[in-house]
């Protein structure tokens, strides 16, 4: 039975192998679980907390509400693990100029060098699951996601 014969025969049935939402969320699992076994062992990095360094490693500070929307984890997440991070010197606050209720956050001298050396990893992940895709295919891949992104933002589907 070809992929998605039996939705048409009854529409109502979710099939997950065709559900766009499960198989994002599947790849997406699948990739952060690669790049995490070379952080986690490492540096002893939970995924949020990596992906705090990731934002942060761009270069210029933010405030936890600036990595909520960069990384689109929830505050709870972003706020645990810039506690947990910042408890092991990797991440500093200071006062936010413009609001003072919010800290900027930045990466310290070790929090650098942590993303110094994780980056290279994560950029020979994904050209390591990208080859074998042309460039086109890639600029396709790009497009499609930032469009799917731009659906997204500020809408609510459904």
């Amino acid at each position: 039975m070809a992929r998605g014969d039996d939705r048409s025969a009854r529409p109502d049935r979710l099939r997950l192998a065709d559900y766009l939402p499960y198989r994002l969320s599947v790849t997406s699992n699948r990739v952060s679980g690669q790049i995490a076994r070379a952080y986690q062992a490492r540096f002893g990095l939970s995924v949020p907390e990596w992906r705090v360094i990731a934002v942060l490693g761009e270069g210029a500070p933010r405030t936890a509400q600036g990595v909520c929307e960069a990384t689109a984890m929830d505050k709870v997440t972003v706020s645990r693990a810039i506690r947990a991070l910042d408890a092991r010197g990797l991440v500093r606050r200071s006062p936010n100029a413009d609001d003072r209720r919010a800290s900027d956050v930045a990466l310290t001298a070790e929090g650098e060098a942590i993303y110094a050396e994780v980056a290279p990893l994560a950029l020979a992940l994904e050209t390591a699951l990208l080859d074998g895709f042309s460039d086109g295919e890639r600029d396709q891949l790009m497009a499609l996601l930032a469009k799917l992104e731009a659906r997204l933002d500020g809408s609510r589907i459904g």
